[in-house]
């Protein structure tokens, strides 16, 4: 990316967001939520599930927002899925996707697709467990803090421009489970702050590092 890089100013005050989800959606849910609550300058114009199935699709509808699914199983190669996907989020004319549980790997041509406009949350602090199973991982290597990081997306798997992260302690007995409730928890408060940092066009990318214009800390611990 470039050495400095404002972010969010592609069109006017009023940003459009498209999330894409494959269950319950629960950080689409808390976007949602913030954004009406919080009267934001943007609205969520799109959720696009990859499961006909997913649960965070009756969220959308019982509140006005337009739904699409692209079934992953109907295409007949990841290029041709990304290709759908990509078709589907355009129609929606978004300044930002954001992915809130989207399991499924995107290429590299549809990660330059959305460059500077794509965020991720993953439950780790990145740049340790990309990948799946994250909670479980920590806990084997004997971690004494865990957390969750949103992200700006690149086309290496779980990494990119940090944005904000949460800490979360790991207790003793925690197992998996709890572990995992109480990061996402977290995910719930930085997820859709880190979303209205991007809508109020207060994040820049200077040197591959992200920082919030009005000096507001990145770290929730």
């Amino acid at each position: 990316m470039p050495a400095a890089r404002r972010l969010g100013t592609l069109r006017g005050p009023m940003k459009r967001i498209v999330i894409l989800i494959s269950g319950r959606g629960s950080n689409m849910q808390a976007i949602v939520q913030r954004c009406a609550e919080q009267s934001w300058p943007a609205r969520v114009v799109a959720v696009i599930a990859n499961r006909p199935e997913a649960e965070g699709l009756a969220f959308a509808r019982e509140r006005g927002i337009a739904t699409a699914v692209v079934d992953h199983r109907a295409q007949a190669s990841r290029e041709a899925f990304d290709a759908a996907l990509a078709g589907a989020i355009d129609g929606f004319t978004p300044d930002l996707v954001v992915l809130a549980g989207f399991m499924r790997i995107l290429g590299a041509a549809f990660v330059q697709r959305y460059a500077g406009r794509l965020l991720n949350i993953h439950p780790s602090l990145l740049p340790a467990f990309p990948g799946l199973h994250t909670h479980r991982r920590a806990l084997a290597a004997g971690c004494k803090l865990v957390g969750a990081t949103v992200h700006f997306v690149t086309a290496e798997l779980d990494h990119g421009p940090i944005v904000m992260q949460s800490a979360v302690p790991v207790l003793p007995g925690d197992d998996e489970g709890a572990l995992a409730e109480r990061v996402l928890a977290t995910e719930h408060v930085i997820y859709p702050q880190a979303v209205r940092w991007f809508v109020q066009d207060r994040l820049v990318i200077e040197s591959g590092l992200v920082r919030q214009l009005d000096g507001a800390s990145q770290v929730l611990m």
